[in-house]
């Protein structure tokens, strides 16, 4: 079962940086899934992201897990965020304006 509709995804990307932001409302299990799928991915592929999350106790669209690489020359943050997504079971994401 996909989880497109409980974690929402965005991706963003610009020259020799890439960020994966995962939206899953207040959801602590889903927090905790979202964290264990990049600590896994991290440990596999010897690469170390830079992850922050942005919780907000009034507004349930900002409880987000930012994964983010910066100086990114060699593209590699893609095949990161596809392990990590592949991992949480989503298929997709999110098509931003």
């Amino acid at each position: 079962m996909d989880k497109c509709q409980q974690i929402k995804a965005h991706v963003r990307m610009e020259e020799r940086y890439e960020g994966l932001s995962l939206i899953f409302g207040d959801n602590k299990l889903l927090k905790g899934e979202i964290l264990q799928a990049i600590d896994d991915t991290k440990k596999e592929t010897g690469q170390k992201p830079f992850i922050f999350d942005k919780i907000s106790n009034d507004r349930q669209d900002i409880q987000c897990i930012y994964v983010e690489f910066h100086d990114d020359v060699h593209r590699e943050a893609g095949d990161f965020f596809t392990k990590v997504l592949k991992k949480l079971n989503i298929d997709h994401c999110e098509k931003d304006i």
